[in-house]
């Protein structure tokens, strides 16, 4: 915006405020206060009629339509407005109304105008034609020139072409509009960092952070960026100053380059050329140096460079190449973000370094690998590789490696994928396309384990945990079939081969299992009797945590199917739920009991079988003092059951177990779902056996039990 703009707007927004005063005055109770009001008015509107031009705007009135003949003075309403003043008040505020409409009428039309170029200018931002948005935000904005969302686009768009002080300028302006624009706030930042004013910088980023709290990620992104600007300076000017200097090194890396940026010569020309200004670059002075002497662009745009960094070459040479580059890479990124962020953010580079993972060039392949490896060790490169590259077709990729000869390939692959998993933003980049782009290739490695790298499937079944973290792709995730076939196969596997090397495969598997179990949908009632079959299999295991997740996936998959449950009651499934609450851990206690609950929930055999197993239950006894309620709420929801079984109650007169379920129903529980069963084991209890019921007087619990009837079905 220019001074003059700036002025017009300042202006405005004053007349602004002196009109609302004014309406404010005339409405005022004090006869005197309106008398002045209306007198201002007048003068408002004869110097309005008066003159052609509104001192300060700039603004032509129109008066093709004016009799010049015929004056505000000649006019009877005017004269009659003059000898009543209450008429002289009806009448300002008449013309104040019509004015009002008037500019709303005109401001919604110049809004929709202005909401027309914002688009325009959005599409050719989108084709990274900045000057062209440029024009298109400030041609809407002398349509509005309150819209803040225009200001903070063309912030946006002149920190691209690095005009960081016309950023700042509409920044300011956007601010004015809104005092808590955290785009403003944000674009500011930017372009103070891009202006080195480092401390400004930050001082507005937290800014982002006091408007709203929830932003801390972004927040951090960007202090990042600051960081490592700073830093990216430093590096630079004493770069400089070495080769003003004369250093030996810089000045080699100089020649260098130059050379390598003649045109057209021999894949073996530049790959020499290549090699030997790798081996000068050993730390960050050399890497800032590249850089600066536009080191990126001179290889990135060479054709014939270019032309080798293809998934299919033929030629020694130029695969010699295409190493040759990647090495140079590989070292000018080490440990550097700005050089990182150079590379794969050229235009180039970006098209090309996915498709490189699955060259037929071992050595390409291995060199590609790491570079996107050395991407993934850092917080800061792995929101590069998420922001720039397609990250769907990224671990599409990645997962085809898994079945590649090339071992070191192959392991790199797996971390690389690990460490990309853990970053939050991808699993909301991916959620969209995940289930049909992505999980087939995850799916076949189920399918085929004996053909890929038993050393990275664990790794891989753990990215995918990572993933189904969020809560959309779990969903679908576990509606899928094939998915769980896969599974299923992969089971199988392992129970053929029984072998040690497959227990971490087996182990990571089903823990991702136990987890998409835990949905509900239309496919898991399908699949829990084959699940169950292979539950009462691995039940067979001597290793804990094979069996604790192993009871985790039962206690899900068999609350969906009754069938399932004959099946598990059948394989004995009661006795060894027994056998793990009287020895098992805390994680196994608790599937144990939850399966219990729900066996003898739909079967009457499972609760006899129950009852046998531990006669005196004192197993149940033990459970229902523990502190993880969840274990009480099952215990005495599975106890309650089993009060079904003759003499089950009679079994337990000369215990406490009065004592505790109404110490668990009479409120000391924090979960509702806890005192609801402990109340209706209680009531079934007194039912089962009425010489309870003296005791209940005595312990005073008539009160508790009456008050808990009501969760008794």
């Amino acid at each position: 915006m220019s001074r003059e703009q700036e002025k017009d707007l300042n202006v405005f927004l004053k007349q602004v405020d002196k009109v609302s005063e004014l309406v404010q005055r005339l409405n005022s109770d004090d006869a005197v206060i309106r008398e002045e009001a209306l007198n201002e008015a007048d003068r408002i509107i004869s110097a309005t009629n008066d003159n052609d031009e509104v001192e300060g705007t700039r603004t032509k009135v129109n008066r093709t339509l004016t009799n010049t003949n015929v004056g505000l003075q000649g006019n009877a309403l005017y004269q009659d407005v003059q000898e009543n003043p209450n008429t002289s008040q009806d009448y300002l505020l008449a013309l104040l109304e019509k004015d009002a409409r008037d500019r709303a009428k005109k401001r919604k039309e110049n809004k929709k105008l202005a909401n027309a170029l914002k688009r325009a200018g959005n599409e050719a931002f989108a084709k990274e034609d900045y000057e062209l948005a440029i024009k298109y935000y400030t041609e809407g904005l002398e349509k509005i020139r309150d819209m803040q969302s225009l200001y903070t686009n063309r912030a946006q768009a002149y920190i691209k072409l690095d005009k960081y002080e016309e950023a700042l300028n509409d920044c300011k302006w956007a601010l004015k509009c809104n005092e808590k624009c955290i785009k403003a706030y944000a674009h500011m930042g930017r372009a103070n960092v891009g202006l080195r004013n480092y401390t400004k910088a930050r001082h507005c980023y937290g800014k982002m952070l006091e408007i709203d709290p929830k932003c801390k990620d972004i927040f951090k992104e960007y202090m990042d960026q600051a960081d490592v600007a700073e830093r990216t300076a430093l590096h630079d000017e004493k770069a400089w100053r070495e080769l003003h200097q004369g250093e030996e090194t810089a000045c080699t890396v100089k020649e260098l380059l130059q050379k390598l940026a003649a045109p057209s010569q021999l894949p073996i020309y530049y790959a020499g050329g290549i090699r030997l200004l790798t081996s000068l670059i050993e730390d960050c002075t050399e890497q800032a140096l590249f850089r600066t002497i536009n080191g990126f662009s001179i290889i990135c745009d060479n054709v014939i460079i270019q032309r080798c960094l293809q998934v299919s070459l033929s030629d020694p040479l130029e695969v010699d190449l295409c190493a040759a580059i990647l090495h140079l890479w590989l070292v000018v990124c080490k440990g550097n973000e700005e050089n990182q962020r150079l590379l794969i953010t050229h235009r180039n580079v970006k098209q090309q370094l996915v498709e490189l993972l699955l060259s037929n060039a071992p050595e390409i392949q291995r060199k590609c690998v790491s570079l996107m490896y050395q991407y993934s060790e850092t917080e800061f490169g792995r929101r590069l590789l998420l922001n720039e590259l397609d990250t769907v077709r990224l671990l599409q990729v990645l997962l085809d490696l898994m079945e590649r000869s090339d071992v070191a390939a192959t392991k790199t692959s797996a971390v690389v994928l690990r460490n990309l998993t853990m970053e939050p933003k991808l699993r909301k980049l991916i959620r969209p396309t995940f289930s049909s782009d992505v999980l087939p290739a995850f799916t076949s490695l189920l399918n085929n384990l004996r053909l890929v790298n038993q050393s990275v499937i664990s790794t891989i079944i753990a990215a995918v945990g990572d993933i189904v973290q969020d809560e959309s792709i779990r969903q679908e995730l576990s509606k899928s079939r094939q998915l769980w076939e896969g599974f299923f196969a992969a089971v199988d596997e392992y129970l053929q081969l029984n072998s040690d090397e497959y227990r971490d495969i087996l182990y990571t598997l089903l823990g991702l299992m136990v987890n998409l179990s835990v949905e509900s949908n239309c496919t898991i009632p399908d699949i829990a009797l084959g699940a169950t079959i292979r539950c009462l299999s691995l039940l067979k295991s001597t290793d804990g945590g094979i069996l604790t997740r192993t009871v985790g996936l039962l206690s899900h998959v068999l609350l969906h199917s009754s069938t399932a449950v004959e099946e598990a009651i059948r394989g004995g499934v009661v006795k060894k739920m027994i056998k793990f609450l009287k020895v098992g851990g805390p994680s196994t206690t608790r599937y144990a009991v939850r399966t219990l609950a729900i066996c003898t929930q739909k079967s009457q055999q499972a609760c006899e079988e129950t009852v046998r197993s531990d006669k005196k239950f004192s197993v149940f006894m033990k459970l229902l003092l523990s502190e993880d309620e969840v274990v009480v709420g099952n215990t005495a929801l599975c106890l309650g059951h089993c009060m079904s079984v003759p003499g089950a109650a009679s079994s337990l007169l000369n215990t406490d177990i009065l004592k505790l379920l109404l110490k668990n129903a009479g409120g000391d529980a924090k979960k509702n779902a806890v005192q609801q069963n402990a109340a209706i084991a209680l009531g079934k209890l007194c039912k089962a056996e009425t010489r309870y019921m003296a005791q209940l007087r005595e312990l005073h619990g008539i009160e508790i039990l009456n008050s808990c009837m009501k969760y008794i079905k």
